[in-house]
């Protein structure tokens, strides 16, 4: 019989086993490579202790047992009704098979931006059809891979026509049938970019005043008109028309494209994608062909392989934010790539026939409702509409609304003496008969049949004509195609990805599960509060937990990526100075080693950008930093840093420069990008940061989703705290997205990973992912320049790798990339911060295997390398420079200097469960060169192959 021995291993820590990485005792080993005595120490001599935070962070940390009971508490305080508010955000039935199979796979949900589309031809095909299915709809030849939302991309459609057209007009027109949210974020947008915006009733408009005009399409409550005369009129007087629209809409209207229409905007949110008390959803923009080089945002385009075969990529990458910095039209970093992949398989799982047909049972369910509210005497508005209709009711709205209420049913609040009815997919006939019940009528609805759409608005063109869209549609055949197209990709669920400044965590599944949950899923963001408790209490507790872990007073939870928290963080420190009566300060400093957006986010805030050098060493160059803060006196609005830098480092200067900022009546912007860097250690509020933006996508768990989405919620002290992002349903709010609380169903993820850390592993995540980062550099500093190092010789959590001195030989950070595919690896950031150098960030969620997997990878390339350099095999003929290798290469035939087994099973690689990419390099200018960005006809494929 065995003696009774206890055993201090806790199977409930989630910190400590299941979310950081390496064990104790691994830990050791790699505290020894490093040459630290202990993990203390090793933070001792990579922090400066000038700025360490006096307190810990003090909560205690759940068990993933524990927060699930939490959340279902948490939820049962939400009260989920069926809303028919409308105004953009609908009811909709999310296939199970997408759901199981796209939102909650991880093969899906944890993928990065496919910039390395040999190992992203998946989901960019994916995309493709997304761009596709918002081509055909708005019969405009050219969309985008999605924006954040639907108020967001009419800001960002009314900025592209400032841009491209003729007239030299300063006047935005905005038609008041727009939604509210939607103008609000337009009228935020125009103030800082000297735009002048116009509202009024369409027939208001004057061409000549304009630079363009923005219609809703259908109205926000329900009209529906023939808008070509319109945009015909803006075009003779040079001005541009933009159309907000409604994709369900889209498969019985007449398309926008059809109208003349340059641009078209919308949400996708309905096409099968949870409202989830307003986010993430997919918003869209199209545009004519001629502007296609103006759209900001991705584009997927195709392009070809090495072996001439079709292949997939992000075209247009030079338009990327961090490359043209404050020459960059838009600051859009972050798209919504999983939502616009969920809305592209709703598409591709109905089919152009089954859209059809939900658009027209909305419809005819729609003109149920008005005929039976008709028939019982009520004044119904418009005579032609969609979905959506208004009832006036007089002094009798309240208890109209109130009744509704008690049956189950929102409705919209329209004025004072009018209620707002939306139908969607998701209404039956048991919520017809509730909401007939809560204007008194008891008879039974009789079905309508004859639409409320006039003759020369139903739509006439054909659209998802693909084969794609017309798949057969068993789920079985689904799930393969699903399946497949993730088989392509290679995703956290793969192998680490060691992207810098990227913070590629671990996205726990318990912390994704509650997203899903309909208490969370169905509410509408307009919804009444007191049926959103549950969130306002994971809201407030999860601002609580940020202002102790950065040192703010205060959070606005609006912005909806991380540009957008850049942003709205400026527009505060603005909306401060202007109050104070210092209008005139617009210069804002940002150093070469600030994040790459930044410069982009300040131009759109209407800032003059100047820039800072930086020291050979990599730390802001405090004597530039000085003379320019001084030149610019009381001009200086601020100063955007980035801590630790982009360098990778902790720079001891960092209170010199607030102090320095602060001394000329500037304010300091801290980016959070690295706050992985950060958390438990130093607080940002607390070394003079007046603002920050925080990457839940990155520090706090949230998954990256292929692209998307993302959430920047914005810290700030409390002089500023009354100039945060107000309600977008207010008017004068300066709201910065759709929503009150942005994309707030994946707030929940970051609030799940808070409370299952605790305090305490929060703090020990930040330890490891520095001890992960200084392994690597230690490990490859033999065979790799480390670029910067900070003063004793320690990087933060990332570190950058020099490739440039390869470049004497022919090889190019971009053969490095590519080889690392054939070991099995996503590559780190390429060329940024520094151009032709690797920024590698293991985070603290890769275990000591993988990340000695990774160092094999890469010992193993050094050496190749090697062998170009002493001429052994020439850099053309490399397997560097033929990589990534496809199966193709395992049978077709073999003449190169180096063996099959060298090219696909390199050190590092798996053999057994191999990843193997679909396509050879992809050709980026071929790509660009030929714009190719809706899906091709099949026979295009065929030809390829030949």
């Amino acid at each position: 019989m065995s003696r009774w021995i206890p055993i201090d291993y806790n199977p409930d820590d989630f910190a400590n086993r299941r979310h950081i990485g390496p064990s104790p005792a691994e830990m050791a080993g790699m505290l020894k490579a490093v040459g630290a005595d202990s993990l203390e120490v090793l933070i001792d001599q990579t922090v400066p202790k000038a700025i360490r935070q006096a307190e810990p962070l003090d909560w205690p940390a759940l068990s993933e047992a524990g927060l699930l009971a939490r959340m279902e508490q948490v939820a049962a305080k939400n009260k989920v009704m069926t809303s028919l508010i409308g105004q953009g955000y609908y009811g909709t039935v999310t296939p199970p098979a997408i759901q199981r199979n796209i939102l909650e796979n991880p093969a899906w949900y944890t993928a990065y931006t496919p910039y390395q589309p040999e190992i992203a031809q998946g989901r960019l095909e994916a995309l493709l059809n997304f761009q596709t299915m918002v081509a055909d709809l708005t019969g405009l030849p050219v969309a985008n891979a999605s924006l954040l939302d639907e108020a967001t991309a009419a800001a960002e459609a009314m900025a592209m026509a400032k841009r491209q057209a003729k007239s030299k007009s300063d006047g935005f027109f905005v038609s008041r049938d727009l939604h509210p949210q939607t103008i609000a974020v337009i009228e935020t947008r125009a103030a800082p970019l000297g735009i002048r915006v116009i509202r009024g009733a369409a027939e208001d408009l004057d061409p000549s005043q304009v630079f363009g005009a923005i219609f809703q399409y259908p109205g926000t409550y329900g009209h529906i008109r023939d808008l070509s005369a319109d945009c015909a009129a803006l075009h003779e007087a040079g001005a541009l028309a933009i159309v907000a629209t409604d994709l369900l809409a889209l498969c019985l209207l007449r398309e926008p494209g059809a109208m003349g229409a340059d641009i078209a905007v919308g949400s996708s949110q309905r096409f099968g994608v949870p409202m989830g008390y307003g986010g993430p959803h997919a918003g869209f923009m199209s545009c004519r062909g001629e502007l296609k080089r103006a759209m900001p945002g991705r584009i997927v385009g195709v392009s070809v392989d090495a072996k001439g075969n079709k292949a997939y990529r992000l075209a247009l990458q030079t338009r990327e934010q961090h490359i043209r910095r404050e020459k960059a039209t838009s600051n859009v970093c972050t798209a919504q790539a999983l939502l616009a992949v969920m809305a592209s398989f709703y598409a591709v799982f109905h089919g152009p026939e089954g859209l059809r047909a939900i658009a027209q049972r909305v419809h005819l369910n729609a003109v149920t409702v008005a005929n039976a509210l008709r028939a019982a005497g009520a004044e119904v508005a418009p005579d032609a509409y969609f979905d959506t209709i208004t009832v006036r009711v007089g002094v009798g709205q309240a208890g109209i609304l109130a009744a509704a209420e008690q049956r189950g049913i929102n409705l919209r609040r329209v004025g004072r003496d009018r209620v707002g009815i939306s139908i969607d997919e998701t209404t039956d006939a048991d919520v017809i008969t509730r909401l007939l019940d809560a204007f008194g009528i008891d008879e039974p609805a009789e079905a309508g049949t004859v639409p409320a759409i006039p003759w020369e608005l139903l739509r006439e063109s054909d659209y998802l004509t693909h084969p794609v869209f017309h798949m057969n549609r068993a789920e079985s055949e689904m799930m393969r195609y699903m399946r497949r197209l993730s088989d392509r990709d290679l995703a956290l669920d793969r192998a680490m990805i060691p992207l810098g400044s990227c913070t590629m965590k671990l996205n726990a599944a318990a912390e994704m599960m509650p997203i899903t949950w309909p208490e969370f899923g169905a509410l509408h963001p307009f919804a009444p509060r007191y049926q959103a408790a549950g969130y306002a209490e994971a809201i407030e507790d999860l601002e609580q937990k940020l202002c102790q872990i950065t040192g703010y007073d205060a959070f606005s939870m609006q912005p909806n990526s991380g540009a957008q928290g850049e942003y709205a963080g400026l527009l505060t420190i603005q909306a401060y100075h202007k109050a104070n009566g210092d209008g005139q300060r617009d210069i804002c400093l940002i150093p070469v080693s600030a994040h790459g957006t930044n410069p982009a986010s300040a131009q759109m805030a209407g800032m003059k950008v100047v820039v800072v050098k930086s020291a050979p060493n990599g730390d802001i160059d405090l004597e530039d930093f000085a003379d320019k803060a001084a030149k610019a006196g009381d001009k200086l609005a601020a100063v955007m840093i980035t801590y630790p830098s982009t360098h990778g480092v902790f720079e001891d200067t960092v209170r010199e420069v607030c102090d320095i900022t602060h001394k000329h009546g500037g304010q300091v912007y801290i980016d959070g990008a690295n706050m992985n860097a950060l958390v438990g250690l130093v607080q940002p509020g607390e070394i003079g940061g007046d603002v920050s933006h925080l990457n839940l996508h990155k520090t706090f768990a949230i998954p990256h989703g292929g692209g998307g989405p993302g959430m920047g919620p914005i810290g700030v002290r409390a002089h500023l705290a009354p100039y945060l992002p107000g309600d977008p349903r207010e008017d004068g709010s300066g709201a910065v997205s759709a929503a009150p609380w942005g994309s707030a169903s994946i707030l929940l993820i970051s609030w799940a990973y808070c409370l299952m850390m605790g305090g305490e592993g929060l703090t020990q995540a930040t330890r490891v992912a520095i001890l992960n980062a200084n392994y690597i550099a230690s490990r490859l500093s033999s065979a790799y320049p480390i670029l910067f190092m900070g003063n004793r010789g320690r990087v933060a959590h990332e570190c950058i790798l020099d490739t440039r001195p390869f470049a004497e030989h022919g090889v190019t950070v971009d053969d490095i990339a590519k080889r690392l595919i054939d070991n099995g690896f996503h590559a780190p950031t390429m060329s940024w911060p520094v151009a032709g150098t690797l920024m590698v960030e293991p985070t603290e969620s890769e275990t000591k295997a993988e990340i000695d997997r990774f160092i094999t990878a890469l010992l193993a390339i050094r050496d190749e390398i090697t062998d170009i350099a002493e001429s052994r095999v020439a850099v053309e003929e490399s397997p560097l420079r033929f990589a990534p290798h496809t199966v193709e290469d395992l049978v077709a035939e073999w003449d190169r200097p180096y063996s099959r087994e060298q090219g696909c099973f390199p050190p590092g690689a798996f053999r057994v469960d191999k990843y193997w990419p679909p396509v050879g390099r992809v050709d980026n200018v071929f790509g660009d060169r030929n714009l190719v960005c809706t899906c091709p006809p099949l026979e295009s494929y065929a030809e390829a192959a030949e």
